[in-house]
């Protein structure tokens, strides 16, 4: 029988190579990154060109993160980019792209709720905290979304605390 797929709140990461570190390390330590979504503002300056495209069936990117995001695009899954009203262009991987694009294309947005807030409350996140979450985006910080039982976020969880304790990263 397959483990109930459960979310529990994302993982909140300063910077870019913080969430990039916390990547690796789940990675190095086994964890299945296809069960990982990361979400963050795909620039940081507007004085740079930013975009993307395929090329050998590989995402290319620049801009001032490209480097993080190709990385990134690399490791996890269903990479993509979106123009947000509110939020600005929002680069991400891993499942939640699948959530988000299913909350865009089936009006899911209610109640006053971005399509970033829908998406969120699709995968479990409390209402009352996805402004949280959005506010996180727009000040340039990076979210990690475990999908997956509940012994995946154990995992993640222990792996994570391990960089919390050594000071590498702070979640």
């Amino acid at each position: 029988m397959q483990p109930h797929a459960i979310s529990l709140p994302p993982y909140v990461f300063n910077s870019h190579i913080e969430a990039e570190n916390a990547t690796k390390l789940l990675s190095r330590n086994g964890f299945d990154i296809k069960k990982l979504s990361i979400i963050g503002k795909g620039y940081h300056c507007e004085e740079h060109p930013i975009g993307f495209y395929t090329a050998s069936d590989k995402i290319k990117l620049w801009g001032t993160t490209g480097a993080f995001w190709g990385g990134l695009w690399g490791l996890l899954f269903l990479p993509a980019v979106f123009y947000l009203p509110g939020f600005g262009l929002i680069a991400m991987a891993g499942p939640f792209v699948s959530v988000l694009i299913s909350a865009l294309e089936g009006a899911v947005v209610v109640g006053g709720l971005s399509a970033l807030g829908a998406a969120l409350t699709q995968i479990g996140v409390p209402e009352d905290e996805v402004l949280k979450y959005e506010m996180d985006i727009k000040a340039d910080k990076f979210l990690l979304i475990v999908h997956g039982a509940l012994e995946d976020h154990e995992k993640v969880r222990a792996v994570l605390g391990t960089l919390k304790a050594k000071e590498e990263l702070v979640c």
